[in-house]
């Protein structure tokens, strides 16, 4: 009981900080508005986080969990439906929101280093490399430069998106992007049968927080055995 009221507060602060982080930015915001927002006291935040520093690095830390899909027979369509359903968690998670504020902003590479950005090209370029040996990518197609282009366009929309609706058409826009984008990577076969209509992402998401629960369960059980 003692571990799982632990947890607890500690979802509750990073829950609280990531808000904070989104709408402020790492230098703007301050402990106290974190200690408000999560009903904590100074005490309990610095058990878990011993500095600000600290904290923020929890909120990137989590960016990675939760998103997890199911493997699809098409690799291709893994890649779509990972930044489809990025996509919606940008707009409905201040933790996913927050993490691309404090990795993408220029001055935080400084304290935070770029391994934020390092992860998400390693993760794509791998998706494309399983492409590549189910002959799914067209014969000139390199994994890792497809990456690279694929994971600074979707960075970019988010950006734009963010700047001009902030974030309303998210997954309008990156629909749109990978429609441009397919048609250069992929063999006709493969195009074809490829979903990316912005309607998926929420679906997609759904799937995620689904796969989270069952695997937060299957920890609860497994630490009560």
């Amino acid at each position: 009981m003692r571990q799982e009221r632990a947890t607890r507060t500690r979802r509750a602060i990073l829950e609280a900080a990531a808000e904070v982080f989104d709408e402020r930015g790492y230098q703007a915001a301050t402990i106290g508005e974190v200690l408000s927002r999560a009903g904590v006291t100074k005490g309990a935040l610095y058990f878990h986080f011993p500095s600000k520093q600290a904290l923020a690095q929890g909120v990137l830390d989590e960016q990675f969990r939760g998103g997890a899909l199911l493997p699809r027979a098409i690799k291709l369509q893994e890649l779509v439906d990972m930044g489809l359903a990025l996509a919606y968690r940008h707009r409905h998670d201040p933790m996913v929101s927050a993490s691309a504020r404090l990795g993408l902003e220029v001055q935080m590479t400084e304290i935070f280093g770029t391994g934020n950005i390092a992860a998400w090209l390693e993760i794509t370029e791998n998706v494309f490399r399983e492409a590549a040996a189910q002959g799914e990518l067209l014969p000139h197609i390199d994994p890792a430069e497809s990456a690279w282009t694929f994971s600074a366009a979707w960075t970019g929309v988010q950006i734009y998106s963010h700047t001009l609706s902030n974030r309303a058409d998210l997954e309008t826009r990156v629909s749109s992007l990978f429609a441009h984008l397919l048609p250069s990577v992929a063999v006709p076969a493969v195009l074809g049968k490829l979903e990316y209509g912005p309607e998926r992402a929420a679906v997609l998401a759904e799937e995620g927080r689904r796969i989270a629960a069952e695997a937060h369960s299957k920890d609860q059980a497994e630490a009560s055995a």
